[in-house]
């Protein structure tokens, strides 16, 4: 058999394997999150969420809101060098990110096994 009609062969194949993953996966909620930051912020995400005390007073000033975070929990970088530090019977995480005027904010966060708690938001 000659090299262009191997290379039909795999490519009917792999065009009927794409159309069978296409429908297959189609309308479902699937998403790859393999990266350690992608992983981190998702388990953020997929837990109840506390503010701290001090995180409120910050919260009730209006330079941020909780939709600012939600949006650092999603697109943020955390900082791992400041990160994944224990913190009593959770670990501690530093997220990088902005808020809705364009400004960068860290928050910092305590994930514990049931909940995450917002311990802190910094204007830089």
């Amino acid at each position: 058999m000659k090299f262009y009609q191997r290379f039909a062969y795999y490519l009917s194949g792999f065009a009927i394997g794409m159309v069978f993953l296409f429908f297959i996966l189609n309308g479902k909620e699937t998403s790859c999150s393999y990266f350690p930051n992608a992983r981190v912020l998702k388990d953020l995400r997929s837990k109840p969420f506390h503010y701290s005390d001090v995180a409120k007073e910050k919260l009730a000033q209006k330079w941020i809101d909780t939709s600012d975070i939600k949006k650092i929990l999603t697109h943020g970088d955390v900082d791992f060098d400041q990160s994944n530090i224990k913190d009593g019977s959770g670990k501690l995480y530093t997220i990088d990110g902005k808020n809705s005027k364009n400004e960068n904010i860290t928050v910092e966060v305590i994930n514990y096994s049931d909940k995450v708690l917002l311990k802190d938001i910094k204007k830089e």
